[in-house]
């Protein structure tokens, strides 16, 4: 029985930077060469970036990432690595895209994988299934291959698939079990979401199972605008179980051993294990024929033995917050910030959202802007000062009062007009400072608030990146309890346990306009994660008045959303790219409702 040792790279790219990517291509491959290994696999479109949206429509984009490949062929080889098999994706076309005039069935643009030998593009395998749910839409970017690529390396028969493969039963994974594979390697773009990894693995397993082979799934980390990828590689044997798993959130060389069998194209029996896929899963017809590559390659025996070791899953207030740090750095990074800035009020949003930045960038990369009104208390000017020297951020202090007092002076304005222009007046000095000095402004609302609309519009939801976009309320408590856990305790007490406050009129409370939180973000969840209509959330047990008023305000708010800035995903569904409901809509839940004369 043949031993593949079999690396898999969980690393970062970025979205458009293929000569970068390129470059971290082989760097990696160079450390698994070092580390003895016959095969690397790199994450899906590792060279282009991933999601590249409406990039795959200009043929100048698809060149670039085809030639890109073809150069990294030659680069790998004049490295020294021609004998190293690396997997990598990138994108491809045998035709004009879907939406072109001249567009043809059955071509188009690829969501590809191909394997590299010997300074050539050795194999190449496309996509079969396409997302096209949540946050991705790969039926209107590519055309699904019909082809399972099968590579012999040596004595071993590998399958090549590319992420959405392994998420649906049939296809592929039958294709492979029908060609008699060995090892099926699946590369990922697969966004974070909370627990996802637990489901991960069960699907890896029944995967396995169904194709009756080893699966390598090496998935990317990184943030792209919205979305967070956490890596949790994995290597899973045919019977279903885990050999080997990386981290979450971290960038590392999984390396390990495989004993698998010697190719022989007879179909595989699927295996046994306690994570059996369905019978129905087993037996779908997967439509696919078969390609088989040849590779001559030795895989020779290395003089030691590598388990590539199980990674220990961390808190869920640990997945979050990593998340979090990872999606703003890489933001702020990606696109070349210097540093961020963000009104820091003393409470408990904006002191968690100062922390997330602190932990991602350093406190010499933010600055803290303290903007207190005649109705800012002192305790929350105290809180905004002591976050400050806990984490040694840039920390300055601007008064709003006489500018507020200007306005007032030469307009008429009352009640919530001058709640609304004293958050207007700070946001102005936030953008003022952010193009004096080039920082990315930062919003500090959560999900709670922007769900109800609890903001002002160009006012405290001003910003170019919000940390806290999903993450309710009662999360972000739950957040800063854990991260006082650790250390650096970067957040006062008391703006934890006080009861929150815009502090926008004397005495003004969270509670003076909103239920407590512990009762609104469930119906939030509910409503916007789950769909669930009216009925539903009261046969849940809230309260139908509640429902009502809290549904309305989450309809009628709507066009607040669509011009909020981008923050990071950590739900099953975000405002943004997994939500898209019309600004117009006169449908309310229970309701009645016409606008015809």
């Amino acid at each position: 029985m043949p031993t593949l040792r079999i690396a898999l790279a969980q690393v970062n790219s970025t979205v458009g930077d293929i000569p970068g990517n390129a470059a971290t291509v082989r760097r990696w491959s160079r450390e698994a060469a070092d580390a003895g290994a016959h095969l690397v696999a790199f994450p899906e479109m590792m060279l282009t970036g991933y999601p590249i949206e409406d990039l795959v429509f200009r043929n100048s984009f698809v060149e670039a990432s085809r030639q890109a490949l073809r150069t990294l062929a030659a680069d790998l080889a004049a490295d020294g690595l021609g004998e190293l098999a690396v997997v990598v994706g990138y994108v491809d076309a045998d035709g004009p895209p879907a939406i072109s005039s001249d567009a043809e069935p059955g071509t188009g643009r690829r969501d590809a994988s191909a394997l590299l030998h010997r300074g050539e593009v050795a194999a190449t395998y496309y996509k079969h299934h396409l997302p096209n749910y949540g946050v991705f839409d790969e039926d209107r970017y590519f055309e699904p291959g019909d082809t399972l690529t099968v590579v012999r390396l040596g004595d071993v028969d590998v399958a090549l698939t590319v992420c959405e493969d392994i998420w649906q039963a049939g296809g592929p994974f039958t294709a492979a079990r029908r060609a008699g594979v060995g090892l099926v390697v699946n590369i990922n773009a697969s966004p974070y979401e909370l627990n996802k990894d637990d489901v991960r693995l069960r699907l890896v397993k029944r995967r396995a199972v169904e194709a009756g082979a080893a699966v390598a799934f090496v998935n990317m980390i990184g943030g792209q605008d919205e979305l967070v990828f956490d890596g949790d590689s994995m290597i899973v044997s045919a019977e279903g179980e885990l050999l080997a798993r990386t981290g979450q959130f971290t960038s590392e060389l999984l390396v390990h051993d495989l004993d698998l069998p010697v190719a022989d194209a007879s179909p595989n029996v699927p295996g046994s294990t306690d994570a059996t896929a369905p019978d129905v899963e087993q037996t779908i017809d997967d439509d696919m024929s078969v390609t088989r590559v040849i590779i001559n390659a030795e895989i020779s025996d290395r003089a030691d033995d590598r388990d590539g070791g199980i990674a220990e899953r961390i808190a869920d207030e640990e997945e979050i917050w990593s998340a979090l740090t990872m999606g703003l750095r890489d933001y702020v990074d990606k696109n070349r910030f210097p540093s961020v800035i963000l009104g820091l009020s003393g409470g408990i949003d904006s002191a968690v959202v100062a922390a997330i930045a602190v932990d991602a960038l350093g406190p010499d990369r933010v600055v803290g802007v303290s903007l207190p009104s005649g109705y800012s208390s002192e305790h929350s000017k105290d809180d905004a000062a002591d976050l400050a020297k806990r984490t040694g951020l840039d920390y300055r202090v601007q008064p709003i009062q006489p500018m507020v007092d200007a306005f007032l002076a030469n307009m008429s304005l009352s009640g919530l007009s001058v709640e609304n222009l004293q958050a207007r007046v700070r946001g102005v000095i936030l953008m003022a400072l952010s193009n004096q000095e080039g920082h990315l402004v930062l919003t500090t609302g959560n999900k709670s608030e922007l769900a109800v609309g609890y903001s002002t519009l160009y006012g405290d939801s001003v910003g170019g990146f919000n940390p806290l976009k999903d993450v309710p309320k009662t999360m972000v408590w739950q957040l800063a309890r854990w991260r006082n856990t650790r250390p650096g305790s970067p957040i006062p007490e008391n703006s934890i346990t006080k009861p929150p406050s815009a502090e926008l009129r004397p005495g003004q409370k969270d509670s003076d306009s909103l239920p407590d939180y512990d009762i609104l973000d469930p119906i939030i969840r509910g409503y916007v994660d789950r769909d669930l209509g009216r009925d539903e959330l009261i046969a849940a047990g809230n309260d139908p008045a509640l429902v009502d008023r809290t549904l309305r305000m989450i309809d009628i708010a709507e066009y607040k959303r669509r011009q909020s800035a981008p923050g990071t995903k950590i739900s099953g569904k975000a405002f943004g790219r997994d939500r898209r409901l019309p600004i117009t809509n006169s449908f309310r839940e229970g309701v009645k409702t016409s606008t015809a004369p």
